[in-house]
């Protein structure tokens, strides 16, 4: 059974229905989600480049050494990333840059893209799950700072949010940096709008999911059957999708029979927000010894930046 199946069937005959968020993105998924980032409503990626073209030469001024190795996971396409580089690079500092991505194709975009605006970087490109690649890091004996950006860490649910904190930790050296994107507790009408928004590109992106699991997997998932319900709980700090089932169904997959109630639901991502100082609190059990938070204007959103 390939893995795109096994964990299909896993999640849908789990009590609590699920589907993986990381499914999303196919190429028309991918399409999809450059749609949501222009909305009026999603306020993330605007929040980030504000942070990066004001703040990127006071993060870099908290590291001292000559030489560095920016190292990012999950780079994409750079196209975020080139505005803190061409930062970097005005510093002096002897740099290479490690964008290290599941694709080895965006990372030929990011190389091109980040050779173009800077001809003179070392751009050292690591194809591959970096939850395996990464270890090849620990060889390399410069001074680190590892970016995660994004607010992917919103992806993990709080508990594997620490544990992944802690595999980054495990990868640095003293003194080593770790700058990650984080999206931050808010006016909870304003999260909700994010995930809600009014065109219904959301609903699209939520739905095209079932229409990879049709095509690729031999399913018949009648979509109209489906709707796409976002909801935000402002005590947890959790930003949760669902797909509501709007009838008693039977679904098949690859053979396999699904049954769904009526109004029963699939959780298919999870969006995890966090204030200023449950970011102290996770640095500090995660084994860094200082963090300093750099925001947006409105206070949106944070690249917090961690030293081991």
């Amino acid at each position: 059974m390939n893995q795109f199946l096994n964990d299909v069937i896993s999640g849908l005959t789990s009590v609590q229905k699920t589907l993986p968020s990381k499914y999303f993105y196919d190429e028309k998924g991918s399409r999809i989600f450059q749609e949501i980032m222009a909305l009026e409503e999603y306020y993330l990626p605007e929040c980030e480049v504000e942070i990066l073209q004001n703040s990127s030469q006071a993060i870099l001024s908290e590291i001292q050494s000559d030489e560095l190795d920016i190292i990012e996971l999950g780079a994409g396409d750079g196209s975020k990333t080139v505005i803190f580089l061409k930062e970097a690079f005005k510093t002096g500092k002897s740099l290479t840059y490690i964008p290290m991505d599941i694709s080895p194709d965006i990372l030929e975009i990011n190389r091109e893209l980040i050779k173009s605006e800077l001809p003179e970087l070392k751009v050292k490109p690591i194809p591959g799950d970096y939850g395996h690649t990464s270890e090849s890091l620990k060889e390399r004996k410069s001074p680190k700072l590892v970016l995660f950006m994004g607010s992917n860490i919103g992806n993990f649910p709080r508990e594997k949010a620490t544990e992944f904190i802690r595999f980054v930790n495990d990868l640095l050296q003293n003194g080593d940096f770790f700058l990650m994107g984080v999206d931050l507790k808010k006016n909870p009408h304003i999260i909700r709008a994010a995930y809600n928004d009014k065109e219904g590109v959301t609903k699209r992106f939520n739905l095209n999911l079932l229409e990879r699991i049709n095509r690729e997997l031999d399913a018949d998932f009648e979509l109209s059957s489906f709707e796409h319900y976002g909801v935000y709980n402002p005590l947890s700090g959790s930003a949760l999708s669902f797909l509501v089932s709007l009838q008693d169904q039977t679904v098949t997959i690859s053979g396999q029979k699904i049954h769904f109630e009526k109004f029963e639901t699939i959780n298919t991502e999870i969006s995890q927000k966090y204030s200023l100082k449950e970011l102290d609190q996770i640095g500090a059990q995660t084994g860094f010894s200082w963090d300093k938070h750099f925001t947006d204007e409105k206070g949106y959103f944070s690249l917090s930046l961690f030293r081991k």
